[in-house]
């Protein structure tokens, strides 16, 4: 039977469709409904997910800075919003070795004072957003991912198809065929997070990035433990840096003491490394090893893991936001603050404004193919666009000079200068440009887990319960099926056997000796990180069925 055709499906009528039930998203769609009970007007709205439910795939720290949702919601206390453990208390350190940590006096480091902020489960408060969102009826649609972009004859954005359900792993019909569904809006709004498969299409088509930086990216590991009670300091925040890094590569790793006796562990690497030997998997294993963390960990269990690649390139990198038709808004467009290692309100508030900037085009009249190029101008006038151009030059700076030095030099501005001094840094060269050949780079020998503190891949993804359909056609895909073997293996020793944090891609050998690259695509945590760091831009990471991939409880 031959693969379904954009003939079969049906298609549904909205105002407005949003992609992606993440902060910015749900945040979108809870304000766009709120003013339009305010106003008396009627505004279909309608919130697609590929996650089997809303949080299933999202993935942060969190320490949360409220002042988003302080806007949306004023009374998110009362109305039980999941922000229950206030932070008591910053530490900043600098490992110098396995057993050693320097602390580093608050005063030096300003993008780490979180008094006021919430240590939170950012999948919960996105599961809280999307009550509040269908409580004023929005329609919210998990297990549906956005496949396709839908255009109208004169090149605007129509609305998005869903993916077929039920192909096999050849591209043909089974049993359980289930044709996608299109869904139209007068408005599209693209809130998938970091590396968006339908935001990355939109950005090269209408040529959003145009004169600007390349984006940036890091790779963001996070495990929960429960500790021993004894142990635990609810509201404790602790951010590292250094030990074990590799040479030239800053990375940055946090601990977040949660509520009932529970800790999060993170460990961030940027993709700019250039040691193609480096596995930051077994880096962020490594680190847990430090004295400073371990003697927290020890007698405690490990309950989950996830991997998702964040995005870190700044002003200097964020594309034009809007296009005929439709908007980007959260991570598909970049809106974390890297410096301060927040994104979450950064999101929430960049969905507000996208809000506000649709209210007002479908109050006048909007059809949908115009360029609502008054969201840029809202968004510049915002305190969000304020806040990332004070922090502008901070991810700059870091690939520039390191961590140590960086740090100092954004003390100096930020302390100082608060952010005002008069240039803009600039950061040209591609996160998938920065390998270096693999016999010019040091090898790296990482210890094996010890099961109790640090552990193996496959392990760890078992604890992220992902899961995916095995025979459907593979998500991830191949420009070229030569250059893993023909060019990534003799070049770089074919670092997505490193990179990639689920054990998705394989160096193996048949019977006969000859090497094959194999793709496990049923462990693919949706991290992304295969399509930011392939050096020849060779993999493709597209939508699988809905409901495929993580599903994270409380991360």
């Amino acid at each position: 039977m031959k693969r379904g055709l954009a003939l079969d499906r049906e298609s549904m009528e909205f105002d407005v469709v949003i992609v992606g039930a993440g902060p910015a998203g749900l945040s979108t769609a809870c304000k766009l409904a709120q003013l339009a009970a305010e106003n008396d007007k009627e505004i279909t709205i309608c919130v697609v997910e590929k996650g089997s439910e809303v949080g299933a795939h999202i993935l942060s720290g969190a320490v949360l800075d409220p002042k988003a949702i302080n806007e949306l919601f004023p009374d998110w206390k009362e109305q039980g919003a999941p922000l229950n453990v206030p932070v008591s208390e910053d530490q900043v350190m600098f490992m110098l070795g396995q057993k050693t940590a320097l602390k580093v006096p608050l005063l030096f480091t300003p993008g780490f004072h979180n008094h006021g902020n919430y240590v939170i489960s950012l999948g919960n408060v996105c599961r809280w957003l999307a009550e509040q969102a269908e409580g004023m009826g929005v329609e919210i649609y998990p297990g549906f991912a956005a496949a396709e972009v839908l255009y109208h004859d004169d090149g605007s954005v129509k609305g998005i198809a869903t993916g077929d359900m039920g192909l096999s792993e050849a591209g043909e019909q089974k049993d359980s065929y289930m044709p996608g569904m299109e869904l139209h809006a007068k408005y599209t709004v693209f809130s998938e997070g970091c590396r968006g498969h339908l935001g990355k299409q939109l950005i090269e088509k209408f040529e959003l990035d145009k004169g600007k930086d390349p984006q940036h990216y890091g790779l963001g590991f996070k495990e929960i433990w429960e500790i021993d009670p004894a142990k635990h300091k609810p509201g404790l925040v602790v951010h590292t840096m250094g030990w074990p890094a590799a040479k030239n590569t800053t990375s940055g790793s946090y601990m977040y003491h949660n509520d009932n006796n529970q800790v999060s562990l993170g460990y961030v690497v940027p993709l700019s490394y250039e040691n193609p030997h480096l596995s930051p998997f077994d880096e962020f294993q490594q680190w847990k090893q430090h004295s400073a963390i371990k003697d927290y960990l020890e007698g405690g269990k490990r309950i989950t893991y996830g991997a998702r690649a964040l995005i870190k390139g700044g002003p200097q990198s964020r594309p034009k936001m809007s296009f005929p038709g439709g908007l980007l808004v959260g991570d598909d467009a970049g809106t974390l603050n890297f410096a301060r290692i927040k994104g979450s309100h950064t999101a929430m508030k960049s969905g507000l404004i996208a809000a506000e900037t649709l209210y007002a085009a479908l109050s006048s009249g909007g059809e949908g193919h115009d360029d609502l190029v008054d969201y840029a101008e809202n968004f510049n006038q915002s305190w969000l666009n304020q806040e990332l151009t004070k922090w502008r030059n901070f991810g700059p700076l870091v690939h520039k000079f390191g961590g140590l030095i960086a740090g100092g030099l954004a003390f100096i501005e930020m302390g100082i200068f608060k952010g005002k001094l008069p240039w803009t840094l600039s950061d040209s060269k591609p996160d998938h440009d920065t390998l270096k050949p693999a016999d010019k780079m040091p090898v790296i020998e990482y210890p094996k887990p010890d099961n109790k503190i640090s552990f193996d891949k496959l392990s760890s993804v078992f604890l992220s319960n992902t899961n995916h359909e095995e025979d459907q056609p593979c998500h991830l895909t191949l420009r070229d099926n030569d250059i893993p073997l023909n060019h990534n293996l003799p070049l770089y020793n074919e670092p997505a056997q490193r990179y990639c944090p689920a054990g998705v891609y394989e160096i193996v050998e048949n019977d006969a000796g000859a090497k094959q690259f194999q793709i496990n695509s049923q462990n693919c945590v949706h991290c992304k990180t295969c399509d930011i760091k392939d050096p020849t831009q060779n993999i493709v990471w597209i939508t699988p069925e809905g409901t495929g991939g993580p599903n994270y409880p409380n991360m």
